[in-house]
Parts: structure tokens; sequence; C-alpha cells
């Protein structure tokens, strides 16, 4: 049986990078937000044994290193299940984008292999054998506006916010999260610099360097600790929630509080930790968010690590002209929108549903 589904992207609402932990990772609190970009995902099984992985994208690997390889082989041995295992990649989102795209094909991949075989694992041995591949994964097991703590893989589901358009670029660019971590260790690690660097990297308000004729300054930062820096995230995201104000402006009440909720999480101030580092090692990117601010978005940040950088805009109108202004400067970027969990999974099936 062919079974074909979509592979949808994420966004980051916020990320804060906390303290390394024994297993190796950085503890992460995060708020995920679907996104209705997308790659397509074809599994097949057949007679045979193994497992093959097919896409015309030279840059996605073919062998054991793929996620959906990797999901696959779990999954087959899992449910117990025989035969030769084809995945077909129609690829649409950026490598190496910050966009959850290879973590969104495995998750694919596997449902889609569950209906393939007609068989279906337990919910919480789904979500062991996803967050056992990589931290993004369990995410695109909710679907919608998600709360990410651990490494990112202990997902918890949020009231969804609505639907926004949103527009991602997509810089020619390619960002390694493991030296993303690198760069944020070393930052804070130097006990150098002051309080208002911190500030000014975060707010981008330092002018940033031609590339590449000008090489970009390497951050060099002094945070807060990384627990309190997490319990202020925590507390920020609770009393989002709450419908608490945080510093003075009041969230919206009653019956507009549906509509307005996004407005209420950007108005409490909510970051993205890799900004501080990457943005300095590829100031083109910090760029792209100020001509997305620029043209109107109410919220403009780097995806996880990059190097997508997203901008959240109050009609689709204002989000085509932003777009447009991107691409006239030779930035690629597209209009979509964000998902909520009702969405996500209605559109996810393709075919064989």
């Amino acid at each position: 049986m062919t079974v074909t589904v979509r592979s949808f992207a994420k966004i980051n609402l916020g990320l804060c990078i906390g303290g390394l932990r024994p297993d190796g990772f950085h503890d992460l609190r995060t708020v995920y937000q679907t996104v209705a970009l997308h790659d397509n995902i074809q599994v097949q099984v057949r007679r045979g044994k193994g497992i093959e992985i097919l896409c015309e994208d030279q840059r996605v690997p073919k062998d054991q290193t793929n996620t959906c390889y990797r999901i696959a082989e779990r999954a087959m041995a899992a449910l117990r299940a025989s035969g030769r295992v084809s995945i077909t990649i129609e690829k649409r989102l950026p490598v190496q984008g910050g966009l959850g795209a290879g973590s969104g094909n495995a998750v694919a991949t596997l449902l889609a292999l569950e209906r393939a075989l007609r068989k279906k694992l337990p919910r919480a041995k789904r979500q062991r054998l996803a967050a056992e591949v990589g931290s993004d994964l369990p995410l695109f097991l909710v679907g919608g506006t998600v709360l990410g703590v651990g490494r990112g893989e202990e997902v918890y589901p949020l009231p969804d916010l609505p639907a926004a358009c949103c527009v991602v670029a997509t810089p020619a660019i390619g960002v390694s999260t493991p030296e993303a971590f690198t760069d944020w260790d070393a930052m804070i690690g130097d006990p150098e610099t002051s309080a208002a660097d911190l500030r000014s990297a975060r707010t981008g308000r330092r002018p940033v360097p031609t590339w590449p004729e000008e090489a970009p300054r390497a951050a060099k930062l002094t945070a807060t600790p990384a627990s309190d820096r997490m319990l202020e995230f925590g507390r920020v995201v609770s009393a989002w929630l709450s419908g608490q104000s945080l510093s003075g402006v009041p969230v919206s009440q009653g019956r507009g509080r549906a509509e307005t909720s996004l407005l209420d999480l950007v108005r409490t101030g909510i970051e993205n930790d890799f900004e501080q580092v990457v943005f300095p090692r590829y100031p083109e990117l910090r760029e792209v968010k100020r001509v997305l601010e620029g043209a109107g978005a109410f919220y403009a940040l780097l995806s996880g690590s990059g190097s997508a950088v997203y901008g959240l805009f109050r009609s689709r109108g204002a989000g085509q002209k932003a777009a447009a202004r991107l691409q006239r400067g030779g930035v690629p970027a597209v209009v979509t929108t964000t998902l909520t969990r009702r969405q996500y999974w209605k559109k996810f099936p393709v075919s064989g549903f």
C-alpha cells in the first residue's frame, strides 16, 4: 500500500537556552507553532527487505543518517513488521533552515508507515520512538501551538493561537545547530562583556557589518544565569496563559481574547536566544528581520537556530508586500499561515487514508 502525507514546518515563538545537561544536550524552553509550508512524503511497503530513501534534492542524505530512515527502522521493529520500505521525499522546505523539516519528515514517515502497514503504535510508544530520533520530532505528533521543554522533546499542547499570516524568509544559508550551541556556550563563558551589549544583541540595534566585505564580529556577551532565564521564560508563558500583565500592558480579556492572544504573547517580549549568536555570525539574517519589522510585522524572529526568519502580519496583503520587498532584495520569501491543531491534522493526509 502507498500512503502520501504532508510534512508541515514549524516556527519557534520564543526559545530559551538553558544549561548543559549530563547527556550533552541543553535544557530548552520554547513555544512551537506549526505553519502551512510543507514537504510531501510518500511511503510504500512491498515484499522484500530494507529501507530506501528517494529524493531529488542532493542535500538530503539517502542513508541511515536520514531521520526518515532511522524512524522507519525503529518503527518496523516496534510493529514487528516485515517488507521493503520506500520513502519518497518531495522537498519544498529548506535544509538546515530552522523549520524542523527533517523532523517533520520523520514523523510524517512514521504515521504514513503505520497506515501503509495497517498497524498502529500506542501513543506513548510513538512519542518515545520520536524522541529517540530527535528533539524536534514529538512536536509534530501534536501540531498547532505546543510547549517544548527538556531538550525540546517533552511537548505539551497549548491553547491554539488563531491562524495568522506568516511570511517566511529562507536565505541560502545553512546554519549548523551544533555550531550555534557551541557559539552559545562560548558566549556564556566569557565574563567580560556588559549587560548593555547583551541588550543590544537582543534588540539588533547595533550597525550590521557589510557581508562579505566586512567579517562579522563574534558576539562576546554575558547572560543571566541559565536557571534564572529558564524560570523567567516559564513565568512569561504562564502569565500569558493566565491572561496576566507582566509589564503594565494589560492583556486582552473577554470576548476578544481569542483574536488577540497572539498579540498578548508578543507583548511579553518573548525572544529567541539563538539570535544572540547567529546574527553576529550571519548579519544578513539580522537584516532580514529588520526588513520584516519595517514592512509591518508585529512580531519577527529567527526560527530555531535559523536560517529561516519569519514575520507575523495582521493581514495577508501586508504579508505579500513584505515578501515582495524581500524578494526584490534577492531573499526568497513566501507567504503562508500558521496552523491550528485541527487544521494541522485535517490537512495532513493526502492519499491512502
